[in-house]
């Protein structure tokens, strides 16, 4: 019989690295492995096999880096969604080009990390993104959102105002902490929740902002008032 006061362990995070450099995938491979609850499941130098491993191996976490697919490694993204639809990409940028950023991030990318940062800055990004939450430095978030603004986008088929108008109260409140940069679990202990309950409310405000998950919950919520981007 279990002990009821030890609790099972977290699920792993399953990771998928594609990187053309050897000696730089080692790296990060040894690095993942040894943090409790990673679990490299497969890795690749390029395209051709990288998209097999992700629709075989169907990760939590694939980490892409960018001169894969000759410097066009963003290109990728959309046969890396059709091949693992949930996977969450992290793209791993040898260049700090916003521009590129951006256009990752458009592409359904959740997170872009530079491969001059210290290894504890990849090993929290994996985490972030794992818990849906996205991995953007705040200059090319306000560069994205500059990008929203009313004479750079489409109409939506309903109007914005009536989409934040059916927002209730709580969800409100939901949405301000994940604008925090709050993840489910720690949402759930603020409003003294279940995680559950937490993910219920997500799921009624990406169906009624008409978003995609977090990252496009964030660019909207910052744009039109209900959180404010961390200072």
């Amino acid at each position: 019989m279990r002990d009821p006061a030890v609790r099972p362990a977290p699920p792993e995070v399953r990771i998928v690295l594609i990187n053309q450099q050897e000696l730089f995938r080692a790296g990060i491979r040894s690095l993942l492995q040894a943090r409790e609850g990673f679990k490299v499941v497969g890795e690749a130098a390029g395209e051709g096999d990288g998209i097999e491993i992700i629709k075989r191996e169907q990760p939590d976490v694939t980490l892409l880096g960018t001169e894969v697919n000759d410097g066009k490694a963003i290109e990728l993204l959309p046969r890396i969604f059709a091949a693992a639809e949930s996977t969450r990409v992290l793209i791993l940028s040898d260049s700090a080009d916003p521009g590129l950023q951006k256009e990752a991030i458009r592409l359904g990318a959740i997170g872009v990390v530079s491969k001059n940062k210290p290894a504890d800055v990849l090993i929290k990004a994996v985490e972030r993104v794992h818990a849906g939450e996205a991995w953007i430095d705040r200059f090319t978030m306000a560069s994205v959102l500059g990008d929203l603004s009313p004479t750079k986008r489409t109409k939506k088929r309903d109007p914005k105002e009536a989409k934040i108008a059916s927002v209730t109260a709580r969800e409100r409140e939901v949405i301000r902490l994940v604008g925090e940069g709050l993840n489910s679990h720690q949402i759930a202990g603020k409003l003294f929740i279940s995680e559950l309950t937490v993910h219920h409310h997500l799921t009624s405000i990406y169906s009624k902002l008409e978003v995609a998950g977090r990252l496009e919950l964030l660019i909207f919520a910052y744009r039109n008032g209900l959180a404010e981007i961390p200072r």
